[in-house]
């Protein structure tokens, strides 16, 4: 049996790995550009769709001020990662929504996909929803129809965050995922956008890709992470 599917294991390796982000939260000295995207969605209120690329999900709590944003959940997959990932991130205080924004040629294989799809309507009427929309096995910042989808039927905001900090560790995962190391440097950066009214959606997960890619590279610029 694979460690992660111990329950025990799930629960402690959880709990060490949340405290470990918080304290590197904390501790890194944080540039934040066009916050001020943000912090007119977060003004509104209402439902908000937050995307991030999967490698930069142990960021990601940094980026959501649980005092002044909606309330967020954050859609983890199925997978015993996952529920571990999901355990670390519910203790910062982002409970979990389970399944998959899958891509289509994936769709014979049941990750609760539909189950996840109502969930995440459901909390969007009223809250946040973050989605990394290259998970959770990839490829890497190729993003799946899952996040315009959503965007499309919710009429919500979707708000792009890139995320960078420096020095990191770089686990050999298929996403490259960063683990911050603490007394370096962060960077937040924003975007935002509606679903377009009218455009096919294959040409907005295009274009979203690219506009969440720009958006991290320019945070790893200001931290200085190489590529």
């Amino acid at each position: 049996m694979r460690p992660l599917r111990i329950p025990a294991v799930q629960a402690t390796l959880s709990f060490i790995l949340a405290r470990w982000m918080q304290f590197c939260f904390a501790t890194i000295r944080w540039t934040y550009e066009n916050q001020s995207v943000a912090e007119d969605v977060w003004d509104k209120g209402g439902g908000v769709l937050c995307a991030f690329w999967h490698s930069r999900i142990s960021l990601a709590p940094a980026s959501w001020p649980l005092d002044r944003a909606q309330p967020a959940k954050a859609l983890i997959s199925l997978s015993a990662d996952g529920q571990f990932i999901a355990k670390a991130v519910a203790l910062q205080g982002f409970p979990a929504i389970r399944g998959s924004s899958s891509n289509k040629d994936k769709a014979d294989r049941d990750k609760g996909g539909a189950q996840a799809l109502r969930a995440g309507l459901r909390q969007l009427k009223e809250g946040a929803l973050a989605i990394t929309p290259d998970g959770p096995r990839g490829p890497a910042r190729q993003m799946a129809e899952g996040l315009p989808m959503m965007a499309k039927i919710s009429r919500a905001p979707t708000l792009f965050i890139g995320m960078s900090c420096n020095p990191a560790i770089r686990l050999n995962s298929w996403d490259r995922a960063l683990i911050p190391l603490p007394f370096g440097k962060g960077a937040i950066v924003w975007d935002v956008a509606h679903y377009p009214r009218g455009e096919d959606l294959d040409a907005v997960r295009l274009d979203w890709a690219d506009r969440l890619s720009t958006v991290e590279a320019r945070a790893d610029e200001i931290t200085g992470l190489e590529p």
